[in-house]
């Protein structure tokens, strides 16, 4: 089963005339594009900068609105008319920069239970607190800190403050969005192993966005190439890698860097 399909995902936005207001033309972020995250597996939307690949994870969890296509979530379509509340606890997001994606006046504490008063309301302070304490220690962090500020955190701590947040509502499924792409690389390999870990532990799906090829091959079992808002190539991590059909996938994997 699939826990989530993207069918014909279109996201243009209007450009206005400065004088009448009116719409002229439009920016074309993302056009007609559509694949499928299997459940607790992980599929890779990579490009480079501008390709439109941030755009299609915002606008599945409606942080942008869609043009036109269809959005299905363990087989139930979102209509855009749709409250996106209940869809809003089983997908969450991590965010690309771990030093802006959290509110710096805010304790841990504060930050990870927010989404807990959001979607539990009816949770005691102490169960919030045991587990946003639990929540710590499975990402590699101590339940003391959660009365600590992000300031007196590492880049590499934040993010993990950025995990523990995504998972305290328990989603089904984690859109990625270059979640390691501002850490140093001894961090990265140590976050995306985390992911993995929490992966097998809880069977969550993820969306992970990169433009790092390297990155995505060793966690995506299926990864889509994007290239001016469209998808150029779609297959299987082994098989694109060993034999990438379109030039621009070609172009891709020949820019990453290697030993020799």
């Amino acid at each position: 089963m699939n826990i989530l399909e993207v069918r014909d995902l279109t996201v243009w936005f209007p450009i206005q005339s400065a004088i009448l207001r009116r719409t002229s033309d439009y920016m074309k972020a993302v056009t007609d594009v559509s694949f499928s995250i299997p459940e607790g597996e992980t599929v890779g939307l990579v490009g480079e900068s501008g390709s439109g690949k941030t755009t299609v994870g915002k606008a599945i969890l409606r942080l942008v609105p869609i043009t036109r296509g269809e959005v299905l979530f363990q087989e139930k379509l979102i209509e855009p008319s749709t409250d996106f509340r209940p869809f809003r606890r089983q997908m969450q997001m991590i965010f690309q920069d771990p030093f802006s994606s959290l509110n710096p006046r805010w304790t841990i504490q504060r930050i990870i239970g927010e989404p807990l008063d959001v979607h539990f309301p009816g949770i005691s302070r102490a169960e919030k607190e045991g587990r946003i304490a639990d929540l710590l220690r499975r990402v590699g962090l101590k339940p003391e800190q959660m009365r600590r500020f992000p300031h007196e955190f590492s880049g590499g701590q934040r993010q993990r403050i950025g995990i523990a947040r995504a998972l305290a509502v328990e989603p089904a499924l984690i859109i990625c969005d270059e979640p390691v792409s501002a850490l140093d690389v001894s961090v990265q390999a140590k976050i995306v192993n985390l992911l993995q870990d929490l992966q097998e532990e809880f069977g969550i799906s993820y969306l992970f966005i990169g433009h790092d090829l390297a990155v995505v091959e060793h966690i995506s079992s299926e990864v889509v190439v994007m290239h001016r808002g469209e998808v150029v190539e779609k297959a299987s991590a082994e098989q694109l890698y060993s034999n990438p059909q379109h030039e621009y996938t070609r172009k891709l994997l020949a820019s990453v860097p290697t030993l020799d």
